[in-house]
């Protein structure tokens, strides 16, 4: 009966964090409001479409359900939550697997007993939820949140490969073409996983590339790129607008040493330093070259994460690599298990105490935006998510009260928010820079009067002039608190005589509180 309490410690141990993770996430989803890229994304949800400028469709379809029936933002949540969650359990499972797969075909590391059961799968958990990005990934749904457990479900593919000797049964290449397919619905960086599939099973096939024998193979791709073809079909009706925007949007601007180191810099600190302590105790305690084919796994860390590094000096962000470090997790969950396991604790429990403390401190300032620290800088990227229900609101008023045509921003991060608050009411960006917007509401017709919202945080002055509108009017200014302590405020302007020429100016004046 001990034995098999001991067995099950680290599964519970595992539900343990998974559980405390997921209260705190639930406490932050009823608590704020939804982010620039949440709102954009939820907006899908609003104007269902094949496909997007920015990203394929997959993102609003599975928020539509939830949209329809006005759901609040914090039941919203309950799907990356979920989609957390999942994730979590995923890599447990490959962790496990893999660890089980290495004790049972070599002799190089410490087998489990039944008084000393495998943590691989507790110590992969570990690494995610003392990790401070993925609770940002677990609370707001992007297309990363769906990529990261359909990534993770292509690894572990890969191990069934592995694990059944270059072969996979004709259900299983089914999944593998479900999962490439809604992959591909979920963001275009999921071609790198599918190359780094390719690229394992090539590798583990004995003889080489075997599986091009195998009919699921074809009939595994059949499966994606018929799930794939809306995106297909809607960028060749819009000239193929997606992938010129993520190219441009990929390759950034001027390519600098100092982004790369940057890069990396905010890696190690989103993701903490257990993943790569995990793959350093896994080279010394069991040894890539004794077990070649972890080191063929690592492929699906390897390839994105460097294909990231190298955009980065270009300009990038640091949660594009989120699917890869889920990824690493489980590889590293085993060389953390085997290191505990040995005795050599000190270093890992140092980096637990370390991680847990910017996860918690992170959360901490989250839910009081900022406070006080925020107090000490020039902006508050925290203000960012409290406010915009109360502004837009007061903007769709003024705009039925005056009878404006909408609501006007001058950047696109400040349209998605009052789109998604301000709902139905058209939204227009008086900017230069094509974006989603413009499918969805058009140009704004000269000679319009509009409602033109400007927030502290991100002002422009006001458009008036040649080409721009003939006069504004300020007419309400909203400040937002939150906690007792001022974040930021709104600025209602009446503009009327749109020229038709949009040119923001970033040199605004400080509507700072």
């Amino acid at each position: 009966m001990s034995a098999n309490v001991s067995k099950q410690s680290p599964f519970a141990w595992s539900l343990l964090l998974v559980f405390l993770g997921t209260a705190i996430h639930l406490v932050m989803g009823f608590s704020t409001e939804l982010s620039v890229d949440e709102a954009h994304y939820a907006l899908y949800a609003n104007h269902l479409a094949w496909s997007y400028f920015d990203h394929p469709p997959l993102v609003g379809w599975i928020q539509w359900p939830l949209v329809a029936i006005n759901a609040p933002d914090g039941i919203l949540r309950l799907i990356p939550i979920t989609l957390w969650i999942i994730s979590c359990f995923l890599v447990y499972h490959i962790a496990d697997q893999l660890d089980e797969y290495c004790t049972h075909r070599t002799l190089f590391i410490k087998a489990p007993s039944s008084n000393n059961p495998s943590y691989a799968g507790l110590a992969a958990v570990a690494i995610i939820v003392f990790g401070p990005l993925p609770h940002v990934l677990a609370v707001g749904l992007v297309p990363d949140s769906l990529l990261i457990p359909l990534s993770l479900g292509i690894l572990w593919m890969s191990l069934q490969w592995l694990k059944q000797d270059g072969k996979l049964s004709f259900h299983q290449w089914i999944g593998l073409g479900l999962l490439f397919g809604l992959a591909g619905l979920s963001k275009y960086t999921a071609i790198l996983y599918a190359f780094a599939f390719a690229f394992a099973i090539a590798c583990l096939s004995v003889p080489r590339f075997s599986f091009l024998r195998q009919s699921g193979f074809y009939i595994a791709i059949a499966i994606a790129l018929l799930l794939i073809s809306p995106v297909l079909l809607w960028n060749a009706q819009y000239d193929w607008i997606s992938f010129k925007y993520q190219i441009d949007h990929g390759s950034g601007g001027d390519w600098l040493w100092r982004r790369l180191a940057a890069f990396l810099g905010i890696q190690l600190v989103v993701f903490g330093f257990l993943p790569i302590l995990g793959l350093w105790a896994y080279s010394r305690m069991v040894g890539f070259a004794k077990r070649p084919f972890v080191s063929i796994l690592l492929v699906f860390f390897i390839l994105p994460f460097s294909v990231f590094a190298a955009l980065s000096g270009g300009g990038g962000l640091p949660h594009w690599t989120s699917p890869a470090w889920f990824c690493l997790a489980p590889i590293a969950g085993v060389g953390l298990a085997q290191w505990w396991q040995s005795g050599k604790r000190w270093l890992i429990t140092l980096c637990l105490a370390v991680q847990g403390t910017l996860v918690i401190s992170g959360l901490t300032l989250v839910m009081t935006a900022g406070y006080p620290i925020a107090s000490q800088f020039k902006t508050n990227p925290l203000a960012d998510l409290y406010g915009w229900r109360s502004a837009s609101t007061r903007a769709n008023l003024l705009v039925n009260e005056l009878k404006a045509s909408g609501i006007a921003v001058q950047n696109w991060t400040l349209a998605s928010r009052v789109a998604w608050y301000a709902k139905p009411t058209p939204i227009f960006v008086l900017d230069d820079r094509q974006d989603q917007f413009d499918l969805w509401f058009g140009t704004l017709p000269e000679g319009s009067n509009i409602i033109l919202l400007n927030w502290s945080e991100m002002s422009f002055k006001l458009p008036v002039g040649e080409g721009q509108f003939r006069t504004c009017r300020p007419l309400d200014r909203l400040r937002i608190a939150h906690l007792g302590h001022a974040l930021s405020q709104f600025e209602l302007s009446y503009c009327q005589g749109w020229g038709g020429k949009a040119k923001p100016q970033r040199e605004a004046l400080s509507l700072r509180p």
